[in-house]
């Protein structure tokens, strides 16, 4: 079970990368993607895992639902806006998870109570209705103000020791727009842990957003002001500029014992696999120079830095890349590994494939062998990034492809798979990856526009992979593909009809009701 107040050392890892994380433009999971991304969440120890927001559509429900029923470890929570439509709705999809949660919430500063017209007095009734009938259903309730940071002192404290004797669990305090500072995050929870009765039977929590780039700083701050529990993502995904990255706030507390002598259930070793992958499935690359994660944050190229290193790697190294769960080396393949050697490799990496799945990667990783001479850790990733992404179940699939480029003009030819019926054409456009696009939608049309074209080499050399990332948009639906080649080209149309296919799953899906699109529910 998870912890109570009285271990006070220890802070809880509250996970919302399916639900806060989903939120964000273009980040949309499959089904499959979110069990996964849950399974991989609960064996690396996060304490609560946010599902997603049950009511908002039945694809939402399903991946709660089955998520609840699939944990072996984390506890469950799905998100419910205070009405009892949503409750109900979410106590449905977490129950049959071993440790079930109800988190609800409703805006309570002065911008939000004028949107949902409610007087303070009003406001109170609807909250303590709520939670009531929320710890009717499930012994564990989470009650978040939306924009608390924003809501007025004295009424924020009145409206958690309303929440709290209604039966509310944990109060979690939502820094919705990134506004708040370290210094205001602590004193508003060491506040109302002093004020408000009933206080010390509660675990405060701590929501921030990183507007102002200071989501960790603020979410550290909160709980040395008496939080014991953070609500983060991976890769810090999420709404605008993101929510506070769980990598980060997990690292400081662990590197950081001498100034907050707290900890976590986080197994830290297995942190970069799970950003690879969120970043894999969410289409969102992890920028070079991020905190713990990012390509660049164990390399030295400076010639005071390297020295100091190659003497004492303390000197400029706060952490080991073992662990967060960096191999140690990074021994170049080719054409000559066996299916032992690249097995080995892989779960170096963190991929653990069955046979059938090893088999379809050998053949992958010897098609890219007899391209590249050398096949680094990275080409695997992306490798391992593209078998994911293109399958051979895939509704359309691209099966040959031809450009010829030059300053006489840029021409393209592609054949297709539509839903297994062979479709060709010939293009020309204003450069290949125009010409390539222009046949893709002749062959498949679509109202879908190209919102994001990205491409970064995956290594050095002229036979580097090239890892393209593509964002489409359609009648406010948002997806993105991702495909990795030796041939920028063709990575960039099996790119493109990566996120085409993602789009027509999702245009498939139950769309949420009216009553849900009419009301944001960010926290």
């Amino acid at each position: 079970m998870a912890p109570t107040m009285a271990d006070n050392s220890r802070v809880l890892i509250f996970d919302t990368t399916l639900r806060d994380g989903e939120q964000s433009p273009g980040a949309t999971m499959t089904h499959d993607e979110k069990l996964e991304i849950a399974e991989l969440l609960d064996e690396m120890g996060v304490d609560i895992i946010e599902a997603g927001f049950p009511i908002a559509s039945e694809g939402d429900f399903e991946a709660v639902s089955d998520i609840a029923k699939r944990s072996k470890n984390s506890m469950i929570c799905g998100l419910a806006r205070a009405n009892y439509k949503d409750i109900d709705r979410c106590w449905e999809a977490v129950r049959n998870a071993a440790q079930p949660r109800i988190h609800t919430f409703i805006g309570t500063s002065p911008l939000h109570r004028e949107i949902t017209k409610l007087t303070m007095d009003e406001m109170a009734e609807r909250i303590h209705d709520t939670v009531t009938h929320a710890r009717n259903l499930c012994d564990n309730v989470q009650w978040s103000p939306m924009d608390a940071i924003r809501t007025e002192r004295d009424y924020l404290a009145r409206v958690v020791e309303i929440a709290i004797k209604a039966g509310a669990t944990t109060i979690n305090i939502p820094d919705t727009v990134g506004y708040t500072l370290p210094e205001e995050s602590a004193q508003i929870i060491r506040e109302l842990i002093e004020r408000v009765p009933g206080a010390d039977e509660v675990i405060f929590a701590t929501h921030c957003h990183n507007d102002l780039g200071m989501a960790t700083a603020n979410a550290l701050a909160a709980v040395q002001g008496g939080a014991r529990q953070i609500e983060c993502t991976i890769n810090g995904l999420g709404e605008r500029a993101g929510n506070t990255a769980l990598e980060e706030v997990v690292m400081a507390i662990k590197v950081r014992k001498d100034l907050m002598p707290f900890v976590t259930g986080i197994d830290t070793t297995k942190i970069m696999h799970l950003s690879r992958r969120v970043s894999q499935v969410s289409g969102f690359p992890v920028q070079f120079n991020k905190a713990i994660v990012g390509k660049n944050a164990f390399l030295h190229e400076s010639g005071i830095h390297q020295d100091g290193v190659l003497k004492n790697v303390e000197t400029f190294e706060i952490m080991k890349p073992a662990d967060i769960g960096i191999t140690e080396t990074n021994i170049a393949m080719g054409k000559h590994s066996g299916r032992a050697a690249l097995r080995s490799k892989l779960k170096d990496l963190g991929y653990e494939l069955a046979d059938n799945q090893l088999n379809d990667v050998f053949v992958r990783f010897k098609a890219l062998a007899d391209r590249k001479k050398e096949i680094y850790d990275d080409d695997l990733i992306a490798l391992m990034t593209d078998s994911a992404a293109n399958t051979a179940d895939d509704y359309l699939q691209v099966k040959w492809l031809r450009v010829v480029c030059g300053s006489d003009g840029q021409e393209a030819e592609l054949k297709m798979l539509v839903d297994g019926e062979e479709k060709s054409c010939k293009s020309e456009g204003d450069g290949p990856v125009d010409a390539v696009f222009k046949c893709v939608k002749e062959i498949y049309p679509t109202q879908a526009k190209l919102k994001l074209y990205q491409v970064h080499a995956v290594t050095e050399g002229t036979d580097a992979q090239a890892t393209v990332s593509v964002r489409l948009e359609e009648e406010g639906r948002i997806v993105t593909g991702a495909a990795s080649d030796t041939d920028t080209i063709l990575a960039s149309v099996k790119a493109y009809v990566g996120a085409l296919n993602r789009l027509r799953v999702r245009s498939q899906k139950t769309a949420p009701d009216a009553d849900v699109k009419s009301v944001s529910y960010k926290l």
